[in-house]
């Protein structure tokens, strides 16, 4: 995966999404018609916070390399250079993988 040019805004971030199950636990291959939406990836550019109304910034829970989980139809999708990734506030993620 390369580094993107894209330095999100406010509170939000970019996530690439984790690639759609190719097939069921059973063995089945699914077409991409039927594929579930990801609802993990990983944070590739992260924006500096959420200005609170005092004006101060509030600072991200989320860095570059954390896997996130998300909700299935949360964000923006955006291709850049090729490859695909959502743009979602940070209030959009529900946790991180592995924390």
């Amino acid at each position: 995966m390369s580094e993107i040019k894209l330095k999100p805004l406010g509170d939000r971030v970019v996530v690439k999404p984790a690639a759609a199950e190719e097939k069921t636990a059973g063995g089945i291959i699914l077409p991409d018609t039927v594929k579930e939406k990801p609802v993990e990836g990983t944070i590739v550019a992260a924006g500096p916070g959420k200005v609170a109304d005092d004006g101060k910034t509030i600072k991200m829970e989320v860095k570059v390399g954390d896997k996130v989980l998300y909700g299935k139809y949360s964000g923006t999708e955006v291709t850049i250079n090729g490859e695909e990734y959502l743009i979602m506030r940070e209030s959009d993620i529900f946790g991180i993988l592995g924390k």
